[in-house]
């Protein structure tokens, strides 16, 4: 296949933060006598609380209503305590500058913010690869939306159809379909359990992409 643009989600593809936020979801949930499943956690990978809020999940499981703005701050340190030190995903570094050799154009979009997605880039000196970042409120709606991969499209002035996006996450395999794109879904240990069948191709690791094109 030949493509002119190769569009990356980022979280769980470029690097995985997905497994760290899971973890502190899970000790909250614990922390209050209930568990965190992962296909039922999976509802918002790639989108948002919108999409199905582990805050309301559970407040109803508990009957009871949480000072969230606390709870909040202490997952979050919880998270970055984790990830610290944490690196691009395996595979990942040499296939962005495989691409980058073969003169395909390269985008970051990704449903997390742009504080947290360039903050990431920049630590690991992964901002040189790509064309265009492509993040929460640069489109009227995240994943599984169409509107992040659209942008992405229009801002590399490239139809849809010539870009590949790359997911880890149903919600983003649906959201590059709705845009017309072909996906190709790389499941990490957050996902791996999800129904894939909507994806154009399903590969098991970041690492055997490059032969793919």
């Amino acid at each position: 296949m030949t493509f002119k643009a190769v569009l990356f989600d980022f979280d769980g593809v470029v690097v995985d933060t997905e497994w760290a936020i899971y973890q502190a979801w899970l000790r909250t949930f614990q922390a209050h006598g209930h568990d965190l499943p992962l296909d039922v956690y999976t509802r918002c990978i790639g989108s948002d609380f919108e999409t199905w809020s582990p805050k309301t999940h559970l407040e109803e499981l508990s009957g009871l209503s949480f000072d969230w703005h606390d709870l909040d701050q202490k997952r979050q340190a919880e998270i970055m305590s984790d990830l610290a030190g944490e690196h691009a995903m395996p595979g990942i570094v040499s296939l962005l500058e495989n691409l980058n050799q073969w003169g395909t154009r390269l985008a970051v979009v990704s449903s997390s913010s742009h504080s947290w997605v360039d903050g990431w880039l920049e630590k690991l000196d992964l901002t040189k690869h790509f064309e265009t970042i492509v993040c929460r409120g640069d489109a009227a709606q995240i994943k599984p939306a169409p509107d992040l991969y659209l942008e992405a499209a229009k801002r590399l002035g490239l139809a849809p159809e010539h870009c590949l996006v790359i997911e880890d996450s149903l919600n983003g395999t649906k959201a590059g379909r709705a845009a017309g794109m072909k996906v190709w879904v790389v499941p990490n240990r957050v996902t791996a359990g999800l129904d894939f069948s909507i994806a154009t191709k399903v590969f098991p690791t970041i690492a055997v992409l490059s032969d793919e094109f």
